[in-house]
């Protein structure tokens, strides 16, 4: 079991005008802040997301029509907050802290 906690999770949907109505095939932004302050960032992509930015890849002919696509730092079921706050939660629990290069400062985000 992990000694670090999460203290809080902030998700760029909820501070948007207007935010996806599909959420479980859209992608967010997420920072996670732990309780010593330590904030890490992720960018969030749900399963179904992957098959829609192929399709749009291949269609735009970005990152040569499709045939690669840059990772997120995680994958979801969907983007409710429970399911971000469980994934994270388990991520740190099981792994014992977050990937050094997602530490962020508060000004990078």
């Amino acid at each position: 079991m992990s000694r670090d906690q999460i203290r809080e999770v902030w998700l760029e949907y909820e501070h948007l005008a207007e935010g996806s109505d599909d959420e479980e095939n859209d992608f967010c932004n997420v920072a996670a802040t732990l309780e010593d302050g330590r904030r890490y960032a992720f960018n969030v992509w749900t399963y179904r997301f992957l098959a829609t930015a192929e399709s749009e890849c291949r269609a735009s002919g970005e990152h040569l029509a499709g045939l690669y696509l840059p990772a997120p730092d995680l994958f979801v079921r969907n983007l409710k907050r429970q399911t971000i706050e469980r994934a994270l939660a388990d991520w740190l629990d099981r792994q014992g802290r977050f990937p050094d290069h997602l530490e962020c400062d508060l000004d990078d985000l």
